[in-house]
């Protein structure tokens, strides 16, 4: 299992984690990226496309 989470002050809003999530637990929200599932897949696509690493991606 796995669990992601938000840095919401570092995000900027560029929606390149919601377009790189092949699971779509990412959506935006005023334009900030909230995590809205829990079937992450690990792949960690949203953690390396991130331009301000503001998402994380930890292995339960």
């Amino acid at each position: 299992m796995f669990i992601v989470t938000v840095d919401q002050d570092a995000c900027v809003g560029c929606t390149e984690c919601t377009a790189a999530c092949p699971a779509k637990i990412l959506e935006m929200n005023d334009n900030k990226a909230y995590v809205v599932g829990d079937e992450c897949l690990g792949c960690q696509s949203c953690e390396m496309i991130c331009p301000t690493s503001a998402i994380k991606v930890q292995e339960l």
